[in-house]
């Protein structure tokens, strides 16, 4: 057991693979995180690596691209039977992306908590903070929402 996961050998073999994607992000220039799914009978069923840096684009993280894939080329039963492995504990973005997928369960190997112990003083200063205000104009904003859900 390890921090609440059965770290049986094949969910050991899978996050060791999404390490080495991670690692192969790094090398590449971009941020350490990797990803991959596994389908209901353990077979790997694809693979990304972070690219945010080399595709000029701040959503390139692999738990992104994968949820997207998934939602995509997966059926629902064969979603819900899928897991994700990845590097890290999915990011606010990201587990977003997850939570719409359809997948069955995320598995990760570095908690966001452990990841910002790991980070030096200036990366834990993070992003800056966006406010957000709102609610406002709730009759007119609920026009194109209702009965849409």
């Amino acid at each position: 057991m390890d921090d609440g996961v059965t770290m049986d050998d094949e969910t050991t073999r899978l996050l060791r693979r999404a390490l080495a994607l991670a690692a192969e992000a790094r090398a590449s220039g971009n941020p350490p995180f990797g990803s991959l799914l596994a389908g209901p009978d353990g077979a790997v069923l694809a693979e990304e690596r972070n690219s945010s840096v080399t595709d000029d684009d701040i959503t390139a993280h692999p738990e992104l691209k994968l949820a997207r894939w998934a939602a995509r080329e997966l059926d629902p039963a064969t979603a819900a039977a899928t897991t994700m492995y990845t590097s890290c504990q999915p990011c606010g973005m990201c587990a977003g992306a997850l939570e719409r997928s359809g997948l069955g369960r995320v598995v990760y190997a570095l908690s966001g908590e452990q990841l910002t112990g790991l980070k030096s003083p200036a990366a834990k200063a993070g992003f800056p903070h966006v406010p957000q205000e709102g609610p406002a104009l709730y009759d007119e904003a609920r026009v194109p929402v209702e009965g849409y859900y």
